[in-house]
Order: structure tokens, then C-alpha cells, then sequence
């Protein structure tokens, strides 16, 4: 996938600095993109929140407990200057494997 985020690093408050496979790269604040309620509740505490890491077989970020983001609208934010709101309530799903993702078919076995 041509939008792959291949590398991320912990910035100041929530703000996360990514690197996608096509080079755009840039800062996103992460508390713009989800609440942090239901699955997402735990990275509310900056010590869960700092064990991102790029999963890249998914070609995303991701936390402990298999939790990840869909990169698409974060690449959005970068290379498009286009803002998608928060992730809708409803959007996140658990995959057999416990992934939360609102990507389609990304919870497909």
C-alpha cells in the first residue's frame, strides 16, 4: 500500500511524528483524530500512548493489546492538508485477533 507509515516517534502532549512510505512526513496531534474513550481510553496515560510503534506488516501505528490506526486519514492530515474529524463513533472494530481498526476488510481473516 502506497500510504504505509514506516516510521513514528513521540513528540510533545499526544503529538506523534510520522514518516510515510512516499516520504510526506509530519506531525499529527492524535488527540485530533480519536477520543480517547472505549478501546482508545487507555493511551490517555502518556506511558501507554509512548509504546507506539509501526507494525510493518499493516504499514500503521500501533500500540501493545492490538490496537492500531487506520493510516489513511492520518495521511490525509499530511499530504492532503485535509483534516478529517475525529474517527466516528462506531467506526473502530475488533478483528478476530482483538485489532481495533475502522479500515474496511481489515477485520476480515
Amino acid at each position: 500500500m502506497p500510504n504505509d507509515i514506516v516510521e513514528v516517534r513521540v513528540l510533545g502532549g499526544y503529538r506523534l511524528f510520522l514518516r510515510f512510505e512516499d516520504g510526506v512526513e509530519g506531525e499529527v496531534d492524535i488527540a485530533e483524530v480519536i477520543p480517547f474513550e472505549g478501546v482508545f481510553a487507555r493511551l490517555r496515560e502518556r506511558t501507554e500512548f509512548q509504546k507506539v510503534f509501526v507494525d510493518p506488516e499493516w504499514g500503521t501505528i500501533c500500540w501493545p493489546g492490538n490496537l492500531d490506526l487506520a493510516p489513511e486519514p492520518l495521511y490525509e492530515r499530511l499530504a492532503l492538508g485535509h483534516v478529517p474529524g475525529p474517527y466516528p463513533a462506531g467506526s473502530v472494530q475488533s478483528s478476530p485477533a482483538g485489532v481495533a481498526d475502522s479500515r474496511p476488510g481489515r477485520d476480515e481473516g
